[in-house]
């Protein structure tokens, strides 16, 4: 996974989180994209994506 990809779902979210606690979005749709911002957060820490493993994608420029 590329700095980029880390920094977009990170930032992704940040911003969910933000909503969430102002209010912006609440009950059920709240609950599941914080939940989603979770699987975000710990992806990027892993910097491994399960669904890039599955698709055989990568955002990682391979270095030669």
């Amino acid at each position: 996974m590329s700095r980029t990809d880390k920094a977009i779902r990170l930032s992704v979210a940040a911003l969910i989180v933000l909503l969430a606690f102002a209010k912006v979005i609440t009950g059920t749709w709240a609950i599941i994209l914080i939940i989603l911002a979770g699987v975000f957060v710990l992806t990027s820490i892993l910097g491994l994506c399960p669904l890039y493993l599955l698709f055989g994608i990568s955002t990682n420029k391979k270095q030669e």
